[in-house]
């Protein structure tokens, strides 16, 4: 969306932006790009929008402390007052590198610690009054359960209905592993947006003698709950797609990670013909399903292997992905920036961080002006003129 259609709309009301700990340096880049545009904005479009109280501001950010005591227990207390603000909370759930004492002893966050801290945030900014409150949380708790398929808890679901009745009036995702779960929030705004425009950027400058055509490329879901996704990237692509089935043997005990044994795996796809392969996924948790994923893809004559996840938690650290790389594996891993990523993980050869901070920016300078985000949804031209650029300087 460009500025000109935001500089003729007035604002819901002045921005601000609460950024959870570990997030801080995804936060201050997008802090950075709405500084940047709306500064840029007011110099070329003088109009009833900029003359609002706090348009235009040094930062949008806004403070806050999370206090633990040494039995465990928290809060949270803002350092500010956000009375009439339009504030946007950016969190995320899945970091488990945080420390906090718990009875003199370090002990680790769990993506429960963080939805309380999340909880004791948005319970601090209501009694502010805030104009709105929007919670931008990349990665839905629980997102991955969200259908019941015996006698267990829905825990997602209770999550949005939870932060609902705290007064948050949109919920803003991305990847979405079922979006369905929606519908236990009717009344409530929920967006869920995907970073098929970021990744596939990334992918073309990192690969610049890669030809992103049906010829040169194929796009593979590693398995069969995959395939939305990578049906969508195959069509703006324009190449075809490939999959996965797995066999899992349902009398074995699961592992640590809830999944259970894969005895084999069926190709669903055309031959190689000596293609690329770009493998999407939603989340990398212990690794095991890409790299297995890329070594059946060498076994059936594909030439490079990239990896894609939205998500990486590398909950068994990056020891599979070295030794992955050292045989030769894949060529890439890509993911994006939405939740924090190990430190040694940006030093590896093989990596390359997807930064989505600017599209966040735009998000909320989006959502802020009360304007519609079609247009941001769905990339697709975008993607085209990326593709056709490509393309011209391969030929």
């Amino acid at each position: 969306m460009s500025n000109r259609i935001l500089s003729e709309t007035i604002p819901v009301a002045p921005l601000k932006i609460l950024i959870m700990p570990h997030l801080m340096e995804l936060g201050k880049k997008v802090n950075h790009h709405l500084v940047h545009y709306r500064g840029d904005s007011q110099s070329r479009y003088m109009t009833n929008a900029f003359d609002v109280y706090g348009y235009r501001e040094p930062t949008y950010l806004t403070n806050a402390n999370l206090i633990r005591f040494g039995s465990g227990e928290g809060k949270a207390e803002l350092m500010e007052s956000i009375r009439g603000k339009d504030l946007f909370i950016l969190g995320d759930i899945l970091d488990s590198r945080s420390i906090y004492q718990l009875y003199g002893t370090n002990s680790y966050s769990s993506p429960d610690d963080n939805f309380q801290n999340l909880k004791r945030l948005i319970a601090a900014a209501s009694i502010s009054h805030p104009r709105r409150i929007n919670l931008i949380m990349p990665f839905l708790y629980e997102g991955r359960r969200v259908i019941r398929e015996k006698l267990e808890s829905l825990d997602c679901a209770t999550m949005l209905q939870e932060l609902s009745n705290m007064g948050v009036e949109n919920f803003i995702t991305f990847e979405a592993h079922d979006a369905r779960v929606q519908n236990a929030i009717p009344s409530r705004g929920f967006d869920n947006f995907t970073t098929s425009l970021q990744v596939i950027r990334e992918l073309l400058k990192t690969e610049i003698n890669l030809c992103p055509d049906k010829e040169h490329l194929m796009v593979i879901s590693p398995d069969e709950g995959g395939m939305n996704r990578a049906m969508y990237y195959s069509n703006v692509l324009g190449v075809e797609m490939g999959a996965f089935y797995q066999r899992k043997n349902y009398f074995a005990e699961p592992n640590e990670d809830g999944e259970y044994p894969v005895e084999s795996l069926a190709f669903l796809g055309s031959p190689s013909n000596q293609r690329a392969a770009l493998v999407v996924d939603d989340l990398i948790a212990s690794g095991t399903t890409l790299l297995q994923t890329a070594r059946e893809l060498k076994k059936r004559g594909f030439t490079n292997i990239y990896l894609v996840a939205t998500f990486g938690i590398f909950n068994r650290g990056l020891q599979p992905f070295d030794e992955g790389f050292k045989e030769g594996l894949f060529d890439r891993l890509y993911t994006t920036n939405l939740t924090r990523l190990p430190e040694e993980l940006k030093k590896r050869p093989y990596y390359s961080d997807v930064d989505v901070s600017k599209y966040i920016a735009l998000i909320i300078d989006t959502l802020n002006h009360d304007t519609s985000i079609n247009d941001i949804l769905n990339p697709s031209l975008e993607i085209q003129e990326l593709l056709k650029q490509c393309l011209r300087t391969v030929v």
